[in-house]
């Protein structure tokens, strides 16, 4: 399954602190050549998309894995709207000349090291998602605080509400 539109307004915390993927309403069934291509036009979640998702409508699970690097930018932003401060074209065009977003200073390495990796502009370069989970695993072992909240700016980032899907 790619999902398609992984995002931080899609995953649900239960009990015990689970966290579980909801919103398959984009996700697609790919299991005999883990490719999809979008063939119609509408709305669709910009800035959390590869570049191969952008520009060539190809899915993979590597396009989700592009997402994931998003999903953890807005969990260490405390929710904060991706590409803060650019419209949909301006983060299309930046994405595709090589731009990622910052490390944000309240965040440590460690952690944005494994956003970088997940935003890699070959998908063949990018972790998969089993890769992702020994890496976060490493992580939690030790007693760290991966995000630094007495360096965490007021101003530096806001949540715009409505750019789920954004059409250009």
């Amino acid at each position: 399954i790619i999902h398609r539109d992984l995002a931080a307004r899609n995953i649900l915390v239960g009990d015990n602190k689970t966290c579980k993927v909801a919103d398959f309403g984009f996700a697609r069934d790919v299991i005999i050549n883990h490719v999809y291509e979008r063939k119609s036009e509408g709305r669709l979640p910009i800035r959390w998309m590869a570049p191969e998702s952008l520009y060539d409508n190809i899915y993979t699970t590597k396009t989700d894995v592009w997402s994931f690097g998003i999903v953890m930018w807005e969990i260490v932003t405390l929710g904060s709207t991706p590409y803060p401060g650019m419209a949909a074209g301006d983060v299309m065009r930046k994405v595709r000349e090589g731009y990622r977003m910052e490390k944000p200073e309240h965040c440590k390495r460690e952690v944005y090291n494994i956003l970088f990796y997940c935003w890699d502009e070959d998908p063949l370069k990018r972790p998969t998602f089993g890769e992702l989970v020994v890496l976060l695993d490493k992580l939690l072992v030790g007693e760290n605080d991966y995000i630094q909240l007495d360096r965490f700016p007021d101003h530096a980032y806001y949540n715009i509400t409505g750019l789920s899907g954004e059409k250009l």
